[in-house]
């Protein structure tokens, strides 16, 4: 306001305001763009988590329950954003991954253990990715001895020969094809009163079958590998204590967008192959079973975007492998490294994407007790690394001032509290 000479108030003119709206016009802008310029670990790890296992799981909730497991994601996705927030907290206040971490902390034979465990358990879903591939590119009409060892080359030399900048715009640029689920979930026209009531109203069955894949719904979206790769991806990317603000967001986002994702793939199943009665056990089960139910066009898009998960996670699997490995035992570890550089990094990225295509290629191998005992380890491994995170993430010598508060001590407390429990169930269940 302006005082005339009687002493009242006039009201702003224009070009007295416009000033104070450029600078506020010019500090959101700014804000957005630095924070494009530092997103990417959060969101490329969250959307990871849809790789073939993940949606094989969602694909069978829809298909067996319906959009009964529909609300399940709403604390599913608050845990997340609460546990991959402590990762990248921890990456730029300490300026070290997880397993460096740990090692420090809790010492080498502790975290030697704990890299065995890992290393299976990744192998496991290494090779789920690339049957993922296989089974994607049968429906297209290609044969997996053509498929797969042009997949495991693709994603070896994508990393081997880029540098952290490059590999990063590759992973982002895949996770927008994430949207074919969501362009397929809109072509099956639902009924989307119902799903919204499905959605917020918690439908609990005291059955063994729900509760287990309600288990299984879980642990697909909150995975070990995950903290340990989120981490490394913040300390590799150089993103500061000055950052952690858009590397909170950058978790937010990606912890959203990975369940709106799940949403729309049991939504899918649920409204076509769970109406029909149709029995299914893959990803690829799925696919084929919405061309009739769908049409021919949801059917590609469900493939395509299968393909794309698995060849995305297949990258990342093995990465987030070599990343972990490297930091516990004090190897040099950045995609910004020569081979040369960085043998150690650079030769566990390679045995994994060798061993997990190889593997499929040879179909006298278990391939199924190798997925259930990799998730089994999974199951076991998940609390203890949340317990690791708790008392890293509150211990002031490393956090400094960055420590977590009452509030999401209590947080943190709960969310681990209810994951042990559900990883004790999946793991007894899978046993029974």
């Amino acid at each position: 306001m302006v005082a005339n000479g009687s002493g009242a108030t006039l009201p702003p003119t224009e070009s007295s305001a416009e000033p104070g709206k450029q600078i506020s016009r010019k500090g959101f802008w700014k804000s957005l763009a630095v924070f494009f310029a530092l997103f990417g670990p959060g969101i490329i790890t969250s959307n990871v988590d849809n790789d073939a296992g993940g949606i094989t799981t969602y694909s069978l909730a829809g298909s067996e329950f319906g959009l009964s497991l529909l609300w399940t994601l709403i604390p599913i996705t608050l845990a997340l954003i609460v546990i991959q927030e402590m990762c990248a907290r921890m990456g730029v206040v300490s300026g070290k991954g997880l397993s460096d971490l740990i090692r420090e902390r809790f010492g080498a034979r502790a975290t030697f253990y704990l890299m065995i465990a890992l290393f299976l358990t990744n192998l496991g879903n290494a090779i789920s990715n690339f049957a993922g591939v296989a089974a994607s590119m049968e429906i297209f009409g290609v044969s997996k001895y053509i498929s797969v060892p042009l997949s495991a080359f693709f994603v070896w030399w994508l990393v081997v020969k880029g540098s952290y900048k490059s590999v990063e715009k590759a992973f982002l640029v895949a996770c927008l094809f994430y949207v074919s689920y969501i362009i397929s979930g809109f072509l099956v026209n639902p009924d989307w009163g119902k799903i919204a009531h499905q959605f917020f109203t918690p439908t609990v069955e005291f059955s063994t079958p729900y509760l287990t894949m309600a288990v299984g719904v879980v642990g697909t979206t909150i995975a070990p590998w995950m903290q340990f790769y989120l981490q490394s991806s913040v300390v590799d990317k150089g993103l500061k204590p000055e950052d952690y603000q858009y590397a909170r967001m950058d978790v937010v986002l990606g912890s959203v967008v990975v369940n709106i994702v799940a949403f729309f793939i049991i939504l899918l199943c649920a409204v076509t192959i769970h109406k029909a009665g149709i029995q299914i056990e893959t990803a690829k089960d799925a696919a084929l079973a919405l061309a009739p139910l769908a049409g021919k066009y949801c059917t590609w898009l469900f493939a395509f975007g299968l393909l794309n998960a698995s060849l995305f996670a297949a990258s990342i699997l093995p990465l987030s492998t070599a990343y972990t490995i490297c930091e516990a035992f004090g190897w040099e570890s950045s995609v910004n490294r020569k081979f040369a550089e960085a043998p150690q990094f650079y030769g566990l990225y390679s045995i994994m994407i060798i061993l997990g295509a190889a593997v499929i290629l040879f179909p006298d191998l278990p391939l199924i007790p190798i997925m259930f005992y990799s998730q089994v380890i999974n199951g076991i491994l998940l609390p203890v690394i949340l317990i690791f995170m708790l008392m890293l993430v509150n211990d002031r010598r490393i956090m400094g001032g960055f420590t977590n508060g009452w509030t999401m001590n209590f947080i943190s407390i709960a969310t681990i509290a209810v994951l042990i429990f559900l990883s004790g169930a999946m793991v007894l269940s899978s046993f029974l």
